[in-house]
């Protein structure tokens, strides 16, 4: 992701350079940090990677120093993790959220959310409105255990949230008749299957749940255009994702039993 959004910088600076750009991170694992590390050396980057448990300690004394944030999260988990969704959107900073199929990282299988915040949107139309992406059926198979976004799909994904917020749409790589496909109009509209602007009442009716699964709804397809492998592949990613979140609540409710007997001894 770091090196991604250097070259993203860099791709819009008039002089093909990297610009100004300073990477602080923070990572439980030693060997993901070595792994960062080298990654960031091979692009001709650096950064100040350190080992530490982000829900717990900030390092880099974050809090209203960064431009750009970039994490992963549970989108459905309750508990703690639902009252913290729940902060997110009812403080009108969240703006875009994209689910993001799985075999996208080289040491991670699972599917992925990405969440996009504008505190900017609090004063605007998008004060009390959420876009939901879902992009899982969308990538380049690289290998059998990898996929990525190519050019064209990013521009088209970018696009949309560009149509969304009311700016021109871009076409560097060619992503013109695919956005036109979608939308025949120069204008943002929902679309089934992927994407839906969500307001905070209908959020708070779905739990406060940020997959965007649930908004967007099911492509209004025909038999004859009905593909199984791309739709068991979806269905499999959320049995995964599922099975996450299950196991998530197995280990707290053997916490919080331990505690009880602990209690009671």
């Amino acid at each position: 992701m770091f090196v991604q959004s250097a070259e993203f910088i860099r791709n819009y600076q008039e002089n093909g350079n990297y610009g100004n750009i300073s990477i602080y991170g923070v990572e439980r694992g030693t060997q993901n940090i070595r792994l960062c590390k080298m990654n960031l050396a091979v692009h001709e980057l650096e950064g100040d990677i350190r080992r530490s448990n982000s829900y717990y300690e900030d390092p880099h004394n974050c809090l209203g120093r960064f431009d750009f944030v970039m994490a992963n999260s549970a989108a459905d988990a309750r508990a703690s993790e639902l009252d913290i969704r729940r902060q997110m959107i009812e403080s009108g900073a969240v703006d875009v959220i994209v689910s993001i199929a799985s075999n996208f990282f080289y040491t991670v299988t699972l599917p992925c959310t990405l969440y996009f915040f504008d505190k900017s949107k609090r004063n605007g139309d998008r004060h009390d409105k959420v876009l939901f992406i879902d992009a899982r059926h969308l990538y380049q198979q690289v290998s059998r255990a990898h996929r990525e976004f190519t050019p064209l799909q990013l521009e088209f994904l970018a696009n949309i949230v560009r149509l969304y917020r009311g700016d021109a749409p871009e076409n560097q790589h060619d992503s013109a008749d695919f956005l036109a496909s979608k939308f025949p109009d120069p204008e943002y509209i929902d679309v089934p299957g992927l994407c839906k602007v969500a307001t905070i009442a209908e959020i708070e009716t779905q739990g406060w749940s940020l997959n965007p699964g649930r908004y967007v709804g099911v492509d209004e397809q025909t038999t004859d255009d009905f593909d199984f492998t791309e739709r068991f592949t979806q269905l499999n990613e959320e049995l995964v994702i599922l099975n996450a979140e299950a196991h998530q609540l197995e280990e707290r409710i053997a916490e919080n039993v331990a505690k009880i007997l602990e209690d009671t001894v």
